[in-house]
């Protein structure tokens, strides 16, 4: 009986323990790499200035993926036959990303998004059809608040997928307004005013120069283009101040504007007997 039990001990319980000590030792050496790994890569990616959130994001992305290589190889020196189970973590992560194909999707916009920055909070953009000011990018999407002070949640798949303007990336910006005035006017006063307007506006930038030209002879009217150039923040206040300053002035000069107009002609037909 005690040539069984030395035989038992011999034959399981000493490799058992060997292999329970040497699988608890590669779990709790692999926790340490990973933690070694994760603190270098964390600092690789805010030397390269990525977002705080991205890299949190890939720190734990590859938290997880090192943990589970560092359980298996545990389970591995156990003798537990990892190959099914890795089949089974495969087949199941086919199965989340097929049912979370769109999430994915607006996961790899927003990681594009955060590192090319075609625009950053605070810029005045249009993206995903949607115009307003970016309040916040997260993974998934990017916030937006409208000029009427509409918050607008739109998915980073259908901004990274569109065209993107970003009317806050450039200092400066150009005005385009079209002005018309009758046949009947006087074309050089009206150009003479237009320039005259522009020069008095201390928020038109002297360079590029403004442009005020004649750009059309239409069927009803003598159309100018008036393009100054501004500050990018200036440019509504330019726009409107402009137009109600063109109007007065045509107004006080006796400069018509032309606008449609319908001539009704009344015909008296006499009663007949």
């Amino acid at each position: 009986m005690e040539n069984f039990y030395a035989d038992y001990v011999d034959a399981y319980a000493i490799p058992w323990a060997i292999n329970i000590v040497l699988a608890l030792a590669i779990f709790i050496v692999g926790r340490l790499v990973i933690k070694l790994l994760l603190n270098l890569i964390g600092r690789g990616l805010r030397r390269a200035k990525l977002d705080a959130m991205l890299v949190s994001f890939i720190s734990s992305i590859v938290n997880v993926l090192l943990l589970l290589v560092v359980v298996v190889a545990a389970l591995d020196q156990l003798g537990v036959d990892t190959t099914s189970m890795i089949a089974v973590v495969g087949a199941a992560g086919l199965a989340v990303g097929l049912a979370l194909q769109d999430s994915l999707k607006n996961f790899a916009a927003g990681v594009l998004l955060i590192i090319f920055r075609p625009f950053r909070e605070g810029d005045f953009v249009e993206a995903g059809g949607v115009a307003g000011i970016v309040e916040h990018i997260s993974i998934f999407n990017t916030v937006m608040r409208t000029g009427d002070n509409r918050e607008v949640i739109v998915p980073n798949g259908g901004i990274y997928s569109g065209v993107i303007t970003n009317y806050s990336k450039r200092e400066t910006r150009r005005v385009d307004m079209v002005f018309g005035i009758g046949y009947d006017s006087d074309l050089l006063k009206a150009k003479r005013i237009l320039t005259e307007i522009l020069a008095e506006d201390e928020r038109v930038l002297p360079e590029p120069e403004p442009v005020v030209a004649v750009a059309a002879l239409a069927d009803s009217s003598v159309n100018f283009n008036v393009r100054p150039w501004v500050r990018s923040a200036d440019y509504w206040n330019v726009l409107w101040d402009t137009n109600e300053k063109v109007k007065l002035r045509f107004d006080q000069e006796g400069i018509s504007i032309p606008f449609p107009q319908m001539d009704v002609h009344l015909h008296k037909k006499s009663d007949k007997l």
